[in-house]
């Protein structure tokens, strides 16, 4: 069995360079302020998936779509519950990665951290290019290629001039999208109960649960399909947790986002999901053809329901993209604060800045959108593919770093403990084992790629994980070289 790690500051231990990765002692600035983190910790949870994926659910589970959220929703609650602990007792820049590295050792945080940070540059391409495939559609003058440079270059300016900046530009896109979804519901939820005039009676209704086939049309089975459509719509919930390292209450601000999960996936997801399939049958066709939120648009008579949803997803991308350059910024600065990336990524700028980490993000970023332009079917698929299943991973770290880190914590630090996970160590098993069974299943699906998914990442995982291992046996032996002391 090997000894338990402990909570030693990272600056003690002489062979890693470490990560508070908070203000005042690691470069960074409290520039976030507390209503930035509120809408942070919201729009972090309503991502573009929602809108432009959900149709594909409700096509596959009928209503019972509402379960395959409702599972992984609780999965998710339960995943921030134990990244809330964590991050409460030590608030970081590298939230889940720098725990990871604390808890299962160095070679965890390594390997999580530049997968979490792959997983987001990848990202960026994929939502610059959504984006600008709305604003052509828009402005046709300006070339899709030319919308997406426009779009990055203007995010990454924002990025660049202050973590405040950020946060700015974060709170009013979220709070857009809060907006729209809390109408949605409020119009949606009128009209399902025949107060809203206007509307088709017998088109809308409650009855749209079990007519047409029934609350599961296609077999208790689609629920497990559905799950694997919805599950990375939730990526996104954790940016709270690495930006409270830069608000002037981290533990505060970890502490309020852990704590509002629930009723955020409950309303955001459950909520606007319920009110569509209500709307309309599950089975229409304007849902698979238009998308689900525009065909419910249409469904109540709002005219230019098209165009309306076209605004509010891409305000949800440049949402994305925003907070998408920032954690993928502050993830590699915590890496190079660690020592497991170049030191120049933990350098900041008089305003707390880290520069190099975010040009060096936004320049992958920018190879990656070339990639979708030059090479869609081949280079670029397989990025995609490669870093799907990383939300998978990260969630199964945090479960298994927690498992540790409360041990640890309660042994040193027990006052630290202001979030606790429920039923621990209970919980914490029953999910890692459904996100070991989701993974699984994910194995079996060859309609929607799930399979490939997996693989692909499984291997994109295991050269970074080699990469890990390699480099803290090497820095191993040059610890036991200078010292002379075998490396423990």
């Amino acid at each position: 069995m090997t000894s338990q790690p402990t909570l030693t500051k990272p600056e003690d231990d002489p062979g890693r360079s470490g990560d508070p990765g908070t203000p005042g002692d690691s470069g960074l600035q409290a520039g976030l302020k507390n209503r930035h983190l509120s809408m942070i910790a919201i729009g972090g949870v309503i991502g573009a998936g929602l809108f432009v994926g959900s149709s594909s659910g409700i096509a596959t589970a009928g209503p019972g779509i509402l379960l395959s959220y409702a599972l992984v929703g609780t999965l998710v609650v339960l995943v921030m519950r134990m990244l809330g602990e964590m991050s409460a007792a030590n608030p970081t820049s590298g939230s889940f990665s720098a725990h990871a590295d604390r808890a299962l050792g160095p070679w965890a945080g390594f390997t999580i951290g530049w997968l979490y940070w792959f997983f987001w540059v990848v990202v960026l391409a994929v939502e610059a290019t959504a984006g600008a495939a709305i604003l052509e559609g828009w402005i046709p003058a300006v070339p899709q290629w030319g919308w997406a440079l426009i779009v990055m270059v203007v995010l990454t300016a924002t990025n660049l001039v202050s973590v405040g900046s950020y946060g700015e530009f974060e709170f009013w896109f979220a709070g857009i999208k809060v907006v729209a979804i809390g109408a949605f519901i409020v119009i949606g939820g009128l009209a399902v109960f025949g107060v809203l005039p206007g509307v088709d009676s017998d088109q809308a209704g409650l009855a749209n649960l079990t007519e047409h086939g029934g609350f599961l049309p296609n077999g208790a089975g689609a629920i497990l399909t559905g799950i694997l459509l919805v599950v990375f719509s939730f990526m996104g919930s954790e940016i709270a947790t690495l930006a409270a390292g830069e608000s002037e209450d981290p533990q505060r601000a970890v502490t309020k986002a852990t704590n509002s999960i629930i009723w955020r996936i409950g309303v955001f997801y459950l909520g606007s999901i319920l009110v569509v399939v209500c709307l309309l049958p599950w089975d229409s066709e304007s849902i698979t053809e238009d998308g689900s939120y525009v065909a419910a648009l249409d469904s109540l008579g709002i005219a230019h329901a098209g165009q309306i949803m076209n605004f509010i997803v891409l305000t949800s991308v440049l949402s994305c993209l925003n907070s998408g350059l920032y954690t993928a910024s502050r993830m590699a600065f915590s890496l190079g604060r660690r020592g497991d990336a170049p030191k120049a990524f933990a350098r900041t700028t008089g305003r707390g800045v880290p520069r190099t980490a975010i040009l060096v993000s936004v320049v992958f970023g920018f190879v990656a959108v070339f990639f979708n332009y030059k090479f869609p079917d081949s280079v670029f698929l397989f990025l995609v593919n490669s870093s799907g299943a990383v939300a998978l991973f990260v969630w199964l770290v945090i479960c298994f770093s927690q498992l540790r880190m409360r041990r640890i914590i309660e042994a040193e630090a027990p006052e630290k403990l202001v979030v606790r996970m429920w039923l621990y160590p209970y919980l914490t098993w029953a999910s890692a084992a459904l996100i070991v069974f989701v993974l699984g299943y994910m194995l079996t699906d060859t309609e929607h790629d799930g399979r490939t998914t997996v693989l692909l990442s499984l291997l994109v995982a295991a050269i970074v994980l080699v990469i890990a291992v390699v480099k803290q046996r090497v820095a191993g032996r040059r610890a036991e070289d200078r010292d002379g002391i075998p490396a423990g």
